[in-house]
């Protein structure tokens, strides 16, 4: 999936073999039947192309990786304590994607509306709070 997710185009398998191969020494049917198992799967479709197939992804790695996330936090008992114990684990880097990504799943705001939701002044020129971290109590080096 890794090749298939990083050219973002359909492939064959004789593309991801000759990509494999500068790395490892790996036979054209094991990559035919990852492909094929992919395919059965459903994470990827393929279409005829001569006697071969292209395959494409059916959703991107970010998609991917959110599933997982969401699958794994769902069978969880008390999923604010998991949530809790993830930040945890995460490295400010990470941490700083999140809340990126809570600004952007939150929508445009304005500066005064942001510091009024806060408790400040707002206004022109008004410096911004800094945002509390989550996760930091206990963190771990990230990954």
């Amino acid at each position: 999936m890794t090749r298939v997710w990083k050219w973002n185009r359909p492939v064959t398998v004789r593309e991801v073999l000759e990509d494999l191969q500068q790395e490892r020494s790996i036979a054209y049917t094991t990559v035919m039947t990852v492909l094929d198992n992919l395919h059965q799967k459903g994470w990827v479709r393929r279409e005829a192309e001569g006697r071969a197939y292209r395959y494409e992804a059916v959703s991107t790695r970010a998609a991917y990786a959110a599933a997982l996330m969401n699958e794994a936090w769902s069978q969880s008992d008390n999923p604010a304590a998991a949530l809790v114990a993830f930040f945890g684990m995460m490295s400010e880097e990470q941490r700083q994607a999140l809340r990126d990504a809570v600004r952007i799943v939150q929508g445009p705001e304005t500066a005064p509306a942001r510091e009024a939701a806060r408790g400040g002044e707002g206004g022109e020129g008004a410096e911004p709070r800094e945002e509390r971290n989550p996760g930091s109590a206990g963190d771990t080096a990230g990954r």
